[in-house]
């Protein structure tokens, strides 16, 4: 039987980090991995999915014309474009792979990493059962991060056949571009998807929005922002509709809609693409074996650094990643996993602060977020100022000929005036989202973060005059360009 210091049950990037900062403190450490290497982090979720919407975004922009030039003959081969996304992810895993054999067991002094692949599931607190097509085998630790993640959430009454009616894990298994697509549900996901088919200019794309806006926990104006964004590339938003019924034909697919002002419309569509969020791994763990039970989400209530908040034994048991129930980021589930091989470790660092984390989106133009918003806001009844300044006044973006975009800050109504959140939506605004982040971690306010020379020209000159609009300082006013520029104040009475 082989023992372990600690045994991290999944790959992704909650998992993987796990095992590389436990290997800091000179740990044994296995992982174990029942399907792709680096998890939803790398296949069927974050890297195949951005390759594969970089790869929209060089086509949208081959394809512009108001440019002063004009490419010839542009095409687009599916296969090939799955050939690319699939090469990107099969780089990072060789990556991750390479590291694992660098500090396996018997050869490196530091610590030890061993790679089992199989699917965990607890025998008892310190046991698993590590079961694959050959074998299984029987693993003890004295620590164990549990790191499944999570998988597309099915549609109540809609049978997944991954052939016609598919989810987000099925879209690199498809032949070629669907003709007609409808895509359920309008959340991150659902829009990024969107975004991507509609960029190619190859399929039809349906956008089921059950509310009356896409993003509908976002601010209106970012919401219609997405919104009317996608349906100038092309999207059709059925905009507070429910889906009836698909019925399935031999060559298509027959898809009932029913709207909110009573009336209903049949569409034509070849794939129907859930879309809905996702739901946490945990039915094949063996949770029962240890006497833990999930939360009615289906996740692992945590404590601080990410230990099981559970009396039964299981203080040396940890999650991380999507399965702990916190917002399903990439960068929240690496945040986790150090954390919790610190805390296994005894060099405990620091709790998460779960309240200022960016968020990138990946539409045309990509949107930003870090931070409250309006709606978060006034729900805690803080008095905030909240200013917009759009691209088309900022000189990089108008030298770029790609103005459509804005920044909105929002800051406290008070004496402090400290930074409470941002929107940010076109060319760069993942980039420079997270210089925000520090300035709202560090509670600046708009006085210190205007003592900073901003660079010209860039696209982050939109962030010095939305914070000069804030102060009644910026150099293009309000009135002259209320298209452009707003300001609006709120106060708890009002």
């Amino acid at each position: 039987m082989n023992e372990y210091d600690l045994v991290v049950i999944g790959s992704g990037p909650a998992g993987y980090s796990a095992a590389m900062r436990a290997l800091d403190f000179g740990l044994k450490i296995c992982i174990v991995e029942g399907a792709h290497l680096g998890g939803a982090g790398i296949m069927n979720g974050a890297l195949t999915s951005k390759t594969m919407y970089e790869l929209s975004m060089d086509y949208a922009v081959a394809a512009r014309t108001d440019r002063g030039y004009r490419s010839g003959s542009l095409s687009v081969d599916f296969n090939e474009v799955i050939k690319t996304v699939t090469q990107a992810a099969k780089e990072k895993q060789y990556q991750m792979l390479s590291q694992i054999e660098t500090f396996s067991e018997g050869k490196s002094q530091k610590g030890s990493l061993c790679l089992k692949r199989g699917w965990a599931k607890f025998i008892d607190p310190y046991t698993i059962s590590v079961t694959n097509d050959e074998a299984v085998e029987t693993v003890k630790a004295k620590n164990f991060v549990i790191a499944t993640g999570a998988k597309p959430r099915k549609a109540p009454g809609l049978e997944i056949d991954h052939e016609r009616i598919i989810d987000s894990d099925d879209i690199l298994k498809l032949k070629k571009f669907p003709e007609r697509m409808l895509i359920i549900g309008s959340g991150i996901i659902g829009c990024e998807i969107a975004t991507i088919f509609s960029n190619f200019k190859q399929t039809e794309v349906h956008l089921l929005d059950r509310a009356n806006k896409v993003l509908p926990y976002e601010d209106n104006d970012v919401s219609l922002f997405v919104s009317k964004n996608l349906e100038d590339n092309g999207v059709n938003i059925h905009h507070t509709a429910h889906l009836r019924t698909i019925k399935k034909h031999s060559d298509h697919l027959e898809v009932i809609l029913d709207y909110e002002a009573g009336n209903s419309k049949v569409i034509e569509v070849d794939v129907a693409l859930v879309a809905i969020g996702r739901v946490a791994n945990t039915d094949k763990l063996g949770l029962k074996e240890i006497g833990v039970e999930t939360t009615e989400r289906g996740t692992l209530e945590i404590a601080d650094h990410c230990v099981l908040r559970d009396g039964n034994n299981t203080c040396h048991i940890y999650a991380a990643g999507d399965i702990s129930g916190h917002t399903q980021l990439y960068s929240v589930a690496e945040f986790q996993g150090r954390l919790a091989a610190e805390q296994i470790a005894d060099k405990p660092c620091y709790t998460l602060d779960y309240s200022h984390m960016s968020t990138l989106m990946f539409f045309k133009p990509e949107l930003a977020s870090v931070g409250m918003n309006e709606k978060q806001v006034r729900a805690k009844k803080i008095p905030h100022k909240v200013a917009y300044y759009s691209n088309k006044l900022v000189n990089r973006a108008i030298a770029m000929r790609s103005t459509n975009g804005f920044v909105k800050i929002i800051v406290s109504n008070d004496d402090e005036q400290k930074i409470l959140g941002m929107r940010a939506g076109g060319p760069q605004a993942s980039a420079y989202i997270v210089s925000v982040a520090h300035l709202i971690n560090h509670g600046n306010s708009i006085q210190e973060v205007l003592k900073i020379f901003y660079p010209h020209p860039s696209l982050s000159e939109g962030i010095q005059e939305c914070l000069r609009t804030l102060s009644g300082k910026s150099i293009y006013k309000p009135e002259a360009f209320p298209e452009y520029i707003k300001f609006k104040e709120w106060n708890p009475e009002d």
